[in-house]
């Protein structure tokens, strides 16, 4: 990845997706030969020169200031992933000097919450990493979910299921918004931290063999989605629509709970209820795999 080549590529994006009227830039007639805004206007109503706003679209944010940013991220309607996210670039290319790590920083689950996510038995619940490995989930979330937990072997990663496994599209009945949920998540990781060694591999490999991810991942979008819904075709209950709950750990920042429910008296509950009966008749086994490859390694 290119830090230079994300800069331009967000900036620009935000500049183009915003009209002269919404800025409340008056035009005085003629064509305009790009979309939104342009440069000059962008760096009038930010309080910067045309050659500096200039300076930062070609990707140069280094040593720009906390308040040339705030004012930038204004003028462009950012939301606060997107304000997060060019902050992040910001301090990104200002610390591009240090040395890149050479290997992969461990992602771990704390123990407690290990035992969180085992006691919420009644709610299907997996922890996930920042790019998409599964590093616990109780038994109904592996029941919710079974692609992502073969019968031998490790956890799928999840990012890499959604883009790269056929199953995927058929099991979320939304793959499409789906999956630009999950990429536009990604997109806030590389922000963070653009020379983590796992997120480069991961990218790289999603962008050789997906061609949407390909695609979408040049259009540099960024959100943040803590909550909501997944329609999804289980091989075994059928189709619901789940309600997701994303939980954040104060003591391990780059991992997220994620927890589904049903509303009560519909369909789905009624589904989601017939998936509890089944691991507790069918697979009572599937309750006994805290020893599983799944169990957060020990400290």
């Amino acid at each position: 990845m290119s830090l230079v080549r994300d800069v331009q590529q967000f900036l620009t994006e935000m500049r183009a997706r915003l009209t002269p009227e919404e800025a409340g830039v008056t035009v005085f007639g003629g064509g305009r030969r790009v979309p939104g805004l342009r440069r000059e206007e962008v760096a009038q109503l930010s309080g910067v020169s045309t050659a500096y706003y200039t300076r930062m679209e070609r990707g140069n944010l280094r040593g720009v200031s906390e308040s040339v940013l705030r004012s930038l991220a204004r003028t462009l309607r950012m939301d606060d992933a997107e304000t997060q996210h060019l902050f992040d670039l910001a301090r990104a290319a200002s610390e591009g000097t240090r040395t890149r790590r050479a290997k992969p920083r461990p992602v771990r689950l704390p123990q407690r919450a290990a035992q969180l996510i085992d006691t919420m038995s009644d709610v299907p619940a997996i922890a996930l990493s920042s790019l998409g490995d599964v590093l616990a989930a109780n038994a109904l979330g592996r029941a919710l979910f079974p692609h992502l937990f073969p019968d031998e072997g490790q956890p799928l990663n999840h990012t890499r299921y959604l883009f790269r496994d056929e199953r995927a599209r058929d099991f979320y009945v939304d793959w499409e918004r789906d999956a630009h949920h999950v990429l536009s998540a990604l997109r806030l990781v590389a922000g963070r931290d653009p020379s983590d060694p796992a997120l480069m591999a991961l990218v790289g490999e999603l962008a050789t063999h997906s061609p949407e991810f390909r695609t979408w991942w040049a259009g540099h979008t960024v959100t943040v989605h803590a909550a909501g819904t997944k329609a999804i075709r289980h091989p075994v209950v059928g189709e619901l629509t789940v309600a997701y709950e994303t939980l954040t750990l104060g003591s391990a920042p780059d991992v997220q709970i994620v927890t589904y429910l049903a509303d009560p008296g519909t369909p789905s509950a009624d589904a989601l209820a017939l998936l509890r009966s089944w691991i507790a008749t069918t697979r009572p086994s599937v309750q006994d795999e805290n020893s599983s490859p799944l169990s957060p390694p020990a400290p």
